[in-house]
């Protein structure tokens, strides 16, 4: 019996399987039964589940309808619907699979019992209208502040995408900023860092910025999504310090629901923890809600004459009105 052929076998008894006990229960080589765990990996008959030491492999579950459309996607989608998906489609599983493009749709529709192909024609017309509204890959947010606040600090505030989209959920940006924060994944916010920078520089070029700062993190975390940031983007301008107050108890922004809330939170505990004066000045958050939160930090900067002009920047944004995200 082949290698490949007994591996799969043991698996399908146990569900799920180490590399260590394929190598017992088979009595050969580790480095075979490796060789063939990561053929089979590869071309996705197995998925990895863990990290090392506890590394555990199981078999994917896909119906021959699936492996088929995965390997014949112009059958289904057309060329536009194609470039489309595999240039914004990401998706995770529960199980911490990780699919992307064409395979990523499909295995999100199978997972739904929803059929790809009407599926494909509503996430391209999603897609194609928020395109619309992108100039230089970035989405302005500003009338959308505007309305929330009556009066906003910011000139502009711009979001790299939103973090989730009617019917399909969390973008790409969304779900890798999810991950990245919660895995404390630090490959994962490099990921996000290179999609950032050039945008990010456009934004500093076109508006001539002349000081950065980055709003700090509330909740505590060994790896701060923030910090990666700021540290992979090496952005080579003056850094103004903007701290966060230390409060008997801690109240994230995340955990508040009433748009009151969150500005009352914000204007009390961000204190702009530096004296010099610039004129232009671009604020860079994760993830933005309310906007509360740039809005408050603007409005300091601007009423103690340390800056003239605020811009806002984020990864991601909320589709509509005042989103909640809560998740990060």
């Amino acid at each position: 019996m082949k290698t490949s052929v007994a591996i799969l076998q043991y698996i399908k008894e146990r569900k799920e399987a180490s590399a260590k006990e394929i190598t017992d229960f088979l009595d050969i080589s580790s480095r075979a039964v490796f060789k063939q765990l990561a053929k089979l990996t590869q071309e996705r008959v197995l998925t990895k589940i863990g990290k090392p030491p506890k590394v555990f492999y199981k078999l994917i579950e896909e119906t021959p309808e699936i492996r088929e459309s995965t390997d014949n996607a112009a059958v289904y989608f057309t060329d536009e619907q194609e470039r489309i998906i595999a240039e914004n489609f990401l998706y995770i599983t529960p199980l911490g699979e990780y699919f992307e493009g064409i395979n990523a749709f499909i295995k999100w529709c199978h997972d739904r019992s929803l059929n790809p192909l009407q599926q494909a024609d509503q996430y391209k017309k999603i897609v194609e209208g928020i395109n619309k509204s992108r100039k230089n890959g970035l989405i302005s947010a500003k009338s959308k502040i505007k309305s929330e606040f009556g009066k906003s600090y910011l000139k502009e505030v711009y979001y790299l995408d939103f973090y989730a989209i009617p019917q399909f959920g969390k973008t790409k940006l969304g779900q890798l900023l999810l991950y990245a924060k919660q895995s404390q994944d630090k490959a994962r916010i490099r990921m996000i860092s290179e999609i950032a920078k050039p945008r990010i520089q456009s934004i500093l070029q076109a508006h001539r910025v002349n000081a950065v700062a980055f709003i700090p993190p509330t909740v505590k975390r060994e790896i701060q999504f923030i910090k990666e940031l700021e540290r992979n983007l090496n952005i080579s301008l003056p850094m103004i310090k903007v701290s966060k107050v230390k409060t008997p108890i801690i109240v994230p922004q995340k955990t508040l629901n009433k748009l009151e809330d969150r500005v009352l939170n914000a204007r009390n505990t961000l204190v702009v923890d530096d004296q010099r004066v610039f004129k232009r000045v671009l604020l860079i958050d994760d993830a933005v809600g309310s906007g509360a939160t740039l809005n408050e930090t603007a409005k300091k900067l601007i009423e103690s004459k340390q800056a003239k002009e605020v811009y806002g920047l984020a990864i991601t944004g909320s589709y509509k009105g005042f989103d909640v995200i809560s998740e990060v």
